[in-house]
């Protein structure tokens, strides 16, 4: 049983997996939101009750409107999917649960069913390291040295805000109750690249750095007017994926000036609301299209500009394009450092600071940087973190 929530990045990994088990004979069934937008065909899909796109915070919320917001959206939504994810696998009655983090009803059911259970990582917020503080959170483009670890006590702490949450849960389970002891997940497959992250000496044998889940063997659909775009054409993709809070035509005006400035065209992807295209930046040298697969238009690319979502940075990365990272919240940041870090990226430009000015600044640096990100690209295209990660699971 797979199980995962969030937006498209933490969806379609899942389904990669999910698709590659099944072609190796494993019976796999996969929970997922609502509203993902991931195409599952061929997947045993259930869905677990929960639009995660309203649950998404605004950028700049203040602390008391935050709160309001978590009790009176996050909260239901969230209790309904942990209801639904148990209730979910114990109807699938699996050999094994294999979950995100946010699934946070998976031990209580794996141990409701004398199962094992896997936890699956896209960022490293659940394992701690000396070597880096936490993804998400104002630290986590900084280095505490000594106290690194110890700011992996905030995701834990914000998870038991959901206890009670997570126990209501329990009447899903067979006998209606949660079993007394919470057993350690069996292993946690980190599904990240060791060209981006490699592999702290402090993490513990049980953690399996996979490399991303890339379905290398799905066929991209692209649609006529995108594949005439970027036909013989110098142009930038800018994607901000689920950010839809704050002034997307500013972002878009930003991003079209600056791209001009540089002699190239703007392939943008407006996601759920983050980027629009004003009426008087319009031209034959800007397409805006709600979605494109990244395999088909990335790789042509000069580079991309985006928010630094984990799939979203591996996509790239992958791709053997150079990047500019406008992160937003969560575990962007850590990623927008951790690209720059490793040569692939300008210096990312928080979304409050984007200008066409501040923009075209970082696309001038990050065209310096193509030979590095090819050769990234090339590196990371022979991972098969999907092959690893069932390994893993097999091996179990």
């Amino acid at each position: 049983m797979l199980l995962t929530a969030g937006t498209r990045g933490d969806v379609e990994p899942f389904a990669a997996l999910a698709r590659y088990a099944s072609a190796r004979g494993h019976e796999v069934r996969l929970a997922v939101p609502d509203d993902s937008g991931v195409d599952l065909t061929g997947v045993d899909a259930v869905r677990l009750d929960l639009r995660f796109g309203p649950l998404l915070p605004e950028s700049g919320m203040l602390p008391w409107t935050l709160l309001r917001h978590v009790q009176r959206q996050v909260r239901p939504a969230l209790r309904r999917m942990f209801a639904a994810a148990v209730r979910e696998t114990v109807a699938f009655a699996p050999d094994m649960v294999v979950h995100h983090p946010l699934i946070l009803s998976a031990p209580m059911v794996a141990d409701a069913l004398g199962v094992p259970r896997v936890l699956v990582e896209f960022s490293p917020v659940a394992t701690p390291s000396a070597e880096f503080t936490a993804p998400g959170g104002p630290t986590a483009t900084r280095d505490l040295g000594r106290y690194n670890r110890a700011t992996y006590a905030v995701p834990r702490a914000a998870a038991r805000l959901f206890d009670r949450d997570v126990a209501r849960a329990a009447a899903e389970v067979p006998g209606g109750q949660a079993p007394a002891h919470r057993s350690p997940s069996r292993a946690t497959l980190m599904a990240v690249s060791p060209e981006l992250l490699p592999r702290p000496r402090d993490w513990p044998e049980q953690v399996h750095l996979t490399g991303a889940w890339h379905d290398s063997a799905a066929e991209a659909s692209v649609d006529p007017a995108v594949a005439d775009f970027v036909r013989d054409r110098e142009y930038l993709v800018a994607s901000f994926g689920s950010m839809a809070a704050g002034d997307a035509r500013a972002r878009g005006r930003a991003v079209m000036e600056a791209a001009r400035a540089h002699g190239l065209g703007v392939l943008a992807l407006t996601g759920w609301g983050g980027l629009a295209v004003p009426d008087e930046c319009r031209g034959p040298d800007v397409l805006a299209v709600r979605a494109a697969p990244f395999d088909a238009v990335l790789p042509g690319a000069v580079l991309a500009v985006h928010h630094g979502g984990a799939g979203t940075s591996h996509a790239v990365a992958r791709a053997g394009i150079p990047s500019v990272v406008v992160p937003f919240s969560a575990d962007q940041p850590f990623w927008g450092a951790r690209l720059h870090q490793r040569g692939v990226a300008a210096q990312p430009i928080p979304s409050s600071r984007l200008t066409a000015d501040s923009l075209s600044a970082a696309i001038a640096e990050a065209l310096t940087l193509r030979d590095r990100a090819e050769r990234m690209g090339h590196a990371m295209r022979k991972e098969d973190g999907l092959a690893a990660a069932l390994r893993v699971l097999e091996s179990l």
